[in-house]
């Protein structure tokens, strides 16, 4: 959900992310994609927490600030959203520097509807750990993002399996949402060319036209965002696939504060080919600036106490 949900969740975080972000989420998969492998973590890739990738961590950007209160998205001097600033914001809506939530996961279809509850960790944009914590028979199931790499867990068979870049926009535990939008992936700043349409009456805020740039790779062609008069909340979002038709829409409600931030609780995704699916993430808790150390986003970590 890059905000999320892009927010999709990556509107979530995953996020958090998990989509985490919403946050929010669409995709920046890699132009070569591995094949999926069903194998022990240790053939799979060295531990990324004992990885140096010789990369240099990413500073911390004005929307990292749990509080964001004195950040304005409004121009002073046009009147209108300051584009680049209102990106970072939506794609660390439900992150910063470091967050822990605390989550819902209700997926519907037409002949079953089934409920998690689910804990997500997030340390910068590269990190995210989700683990199942209910229901029983899924419990301990866990995804692992280290920088590119995607990693699910399964306790049951004992087996850790590595997501190739092609497969972020799978489905993620059977839900509508795909594994880039509860890791968030991706990021509407480096993705997508983006313009202000104008304001939007329904609902009210402001209309927001994201087009993915050339060369990303994804379901996405482009994806339309209202939010807020103020520009502080994502309201609805419409993604579009590569064919120009409209795939999927997901809308942010119940706006409650978690640790002095201000944000949608409620993410309800809707697939329009879909009659009858829809997936609701709830944010029960959610906490920034946690200090979180580095070794928990390690295979070991991952495996460990499941």
């Amino acid at each position: 959900m890059n905000t999320l949900g892009a927010a999709l969740a990556r509107f979530l975080t995953v996020a958090v992310a998990v989509f985490v972000s919403l946050s929010v989420g669409i995709s920046r998969c890699q132009d070569e994609a591995d094949p999926v492998e069903e194998q022990e973590a240790e053939d799979i890739a060295p531990d990324p927490a004992e990885a140096n990738t010789g990369e240099p961590e990413a500073e911390a950007t004005e929307t990292d600030d749990a509080a964001g209160d004195e950040l304005t998205l409004i121009d002073p001097e046009t009147g209108e959203l300051a584009l680049e600033r209102l990106l970072n914001w939506l794609d660390d809506l439900y992150r910063a520097d470091s967050s822990v939530a605390e989550m819902t996961l209700t997926v519907t279809k037409p002949r079953r509807t089934r409920t998690m509850t689910m804990k997500a960790w997030t340390l910068g944009t590269e990190k995210a750990l989700i683990v199942i914590e209910k229901p029983a028979r899924e419990k301990g199931t866990a995804t692992l993002k280290v920088g590119k790499n995607l990693w699910n867990y399964l306790p049951r068979i004992a087996r850790t399996i590595r997501i190739p870049p092609s497969m972020m926009m799978s489905s993620w535990m059977g839900s509508d949402f795909t594994n880039d939008d509860l890791v968030r992936e991706s990021s509407l700043l480096d993705d997508y060319e983006a313009e202000v349409v104008g304001r939007s009456d329904d609902p009210d805020g402001w209309l927001i036209n994201l087009k993915a740039k050339e060369g990303t790779v994804g379901l996405w062609d482009r994806v339309e965002y209202v939010v807020s008069p103020d520009g502080r909340l994502p309201l609805l979002a419409k993604y579009y696939d590569r064919k120009g038709r409209l795939a999927r829409t997901m809308t942010f409600s119940d706006v409650r504060e978690f640790d002095g931030r201000r944000i949608p609780a409620r993410l309800e995704l809707t697939p329009v080919d879909k009659e009858g699916y829809t997936t609701v993430l709830v944010y029960d808790d959610l906490k920034f600036g946690v200090d979180l150390p580095e070794s928990m986003f390690s295979l070991s970590q991952l495996e460990r106490h499941r």
